[in-house]
């Protein structure tokens, strides 16, 4: 902590530092001290802090424009406060707080960590696309390989499918080569239409995420709105009990912008908007909105680590980068094949002498899952002995994941998400309720309930509300619960427990409006699907289990169904 310092002096002397009038060679905002103005606050044992308003530009120290650390019983007034990150590095860090509250703080970056501009020309295969950058974006040599997206000129939304460049090229200053191999003469792109791409400008290092919560109890993120971030928006990680009330993440409008661009904002965040990992109590969503970003609206979930052996009670499990799971724990198992099997409880756990050996490096290379996690330079390198209180039996590749950190007990209530390029709310937690929210188009399903064996991101879901929700035009299943094993086939009926699904409203979205699969104990009432006339196409692991087309409303492996 900094030496105390009086307040009588620092009304004196720092305030109007503070408050001066914008440097005319200023690209956007007033330089300041935020972080020694709230320290000095702190240091003078203030619990409510209100910073005095304006547009402040902040330089990042040790990759962070703003750190929250430690903190007690602490209320951060910032109503009227914007702060303008000025590295695409992370902007807020709040971490191994208690009964911490932030209200009302905007976050906006200058440079943006995106530049934007208009394809020109396309190769007659469509795997090199020509772009030229819009003036008061980030130049071309600032362009990354990361999140890249083609929108539709006249109604500004999404195109079409992903795209996941190969190389990207500087040609000159506002003009690039994007290379996709993958592309076809088929792909919906366009000459004319716009484009949004990742930039760089970190000269002192780079961390991902805008706003980044760890360990913490108890804070409350309130009316705090993101208008850009080099990755999510808001991430927590291993916390306990987080609300956000009334957060906000947009695409700037021209009219608010202060900066001069060529064209207008399409993107609000490169990635997801608000996301939460191993949460001990899971976090509170209230009347926040999200649209336009470059990934999930909202994703809570936990981590599986990867059964390789099972001797009696003991298992050889390979570690999802840190293992997660403690002594005490309960433990969900769900086997390579799907089945979930009862919970048990973790008596021991151990660093296992034994590396990784090259036979489940062989393993690893044939699986259904991201290839960072499956290949020698992923995640999966540090293998445990967990001992539970019974004996299992379960194939290699089977899955293990903590109870206590997974998100149990969220709520996601009365939010406006939507117009990104993947889901809108995405649950692999139990205890919890999805009401009362408006997804629009999404451009994948707008609820999905499942857990998912690809990034090995835990669990299934028990004792679900998803109610009085209202979902328009969504690209994908409207609200889908699901299941998949190890092996790509759908779960047996358990692996999801409870699920009530009512009083939904799902317009002009494709056929089924509603999936669900794999669960115990499931009610369907009152819902309203008023679905369009496109029949999304049978996948293979629906074939597989004798669906043949699509219907408004599918059910597979489910018994205890009330509708």
């Amino acid at each position: 902590m900094k030496q105390k310092i009086f307040f009588f002096l620092l009304v004196a002397w720092s305030l109007p530092a503070f408050s001066a009038e914008p440097d005319k060679n200023a690209k956007h905002g007033t330089p300041f001290d935020l972080q020694g103005f709230i320290d000095q606050e702190i240091a003078a044992g203030k619990q409510r802090i209100v910073v005095p308003p304006g547009c402040y530009r902040v330089t990042p120290k040790n990759r962070q424009h703003l750190v929250l650390q430690d903190l007690k019983d602490l209320t951060i007034v910032a109503s009227g406060v914007e702060m303008v990150c000025t590295e695409t590095t992370r902007a807020l860090t709040i971490q191994e707080c208690v009964n911490v509250t932030v209200e009302g703080l905007i976050i906006d970056y200058d440079p943006l960590p995106f530049s934007q501009g208009r394809i020109t020309a396309l190769s007659a295969d469509k795997k090199i696309h020509h772009i030229e950058l819009f003036e008061g974006y980030p130049k071309a040599a600032a362009v990354r390989n990361f999140k890249y997206e083609i929108f539709r000129p006249d109604t500004r939304t999404l195109r079409g499918g992903d795209h996941y460049p190969q190389k990207i090229e500087v040609v000159d200053e506002r003009r690039i080569r994007v290379i996709n191999s993958s592309c076809t003469a088929e792909h919906s792109e366009q000459v004319g239409d716009l484009i949004v791409i990742g930039t760089e400008y970190a000269p002192h290092g780079r961390i991902p995420h805008a706003v980044y919560c760890a360990n913490n109890r108890n804070v409350r993120l309130e009316k705090v709105t993101l208008y850009a971030s080099n990755c999510f928006g808001f991430f927590e990680h291993s916390c306990d009990g987080s609300t956000y009330y009334q957060c906000r993440v947009a695409r700037r409008p021209a009219k608010e912008d202060p900066v001069t661009r060529g064209d207008p904002r399409l993107r609000s965040l490169d990635a997801d908007a608000y996301h939460s990992k191993h949460a001990l109590q899971g976090p509170a969503y209230l009347e926040c909105t999200a649209r336009f970003m470059g990934d999930d609206c909202i994703n809570i979930c936990g981590d599986y680590h990867l059964v390789m052996t099972t001797q009696g009670s003991k298992l050889r499990v390979l570690a999802k980068r840190v293992m997660n799971i403690q002594k005490g724990d309960p433990v969900e198992l769900v086997s390579y094949l799907g089945e979930r099997l009862p919970n048990a409880t973790v008596v021991a756990i151990e660093r296992d002498a034994q590396k990784v050996t090259d036979a489940e490096r062989k393993f690893l290379a044939k699986q259904r899952m991201n290839e960072r996690l499956r290949t020698a330079q992923g995640a999966l390198n540090h293998a445990y002995t967990i001992t539970l209180d019974r004996e299992v039996a379960m194939p290699q590749g089977s899955l293990i994941c903590s109870l206590k950190r997974i998100g149990n007990g969220f709520a996601v209530k009365n939010c406006t998400f939507g117009f990104n390029r993947s889901r809108g709310i995405l649950i692999k937690a139990s205890e919890g309720e999805v009401s009362g929210n408006r997804v629009e188009s999404s451009r994948m399903s707008a609820i999905l309930v499942a857990p998912e064996y690809w990034w090995l991101e835990a669990g299934s879901s028990n004792n679900l509300r998803i109610v009085d929700n209202t979902i328009i035009h969504c690209g994908g299943i409207a609200i889908c619960v699901e299941a998949k094993a190890g092996n790509g086939k759908i779960a047996p009926v358990g692996a999801h427990q409870n699920i009530v699904i009512a009083n939904n409203t799902i317009k002009g979205s494709p056929q089924p409006g509603i999936l669900v699969t794999s669960t115990r104990g499931l009610q369907l009432q009152g819902n309203k699907l008023e679905l369009n006339t496109v029949q999304l196409p049978v996948p293979g692991r629906l074939r597989q289990a004798g669906v043949e087309a699509m219907k408004p409303v599918i059910q597979v492996n489910c018994d205890d169904v009330k509708e």
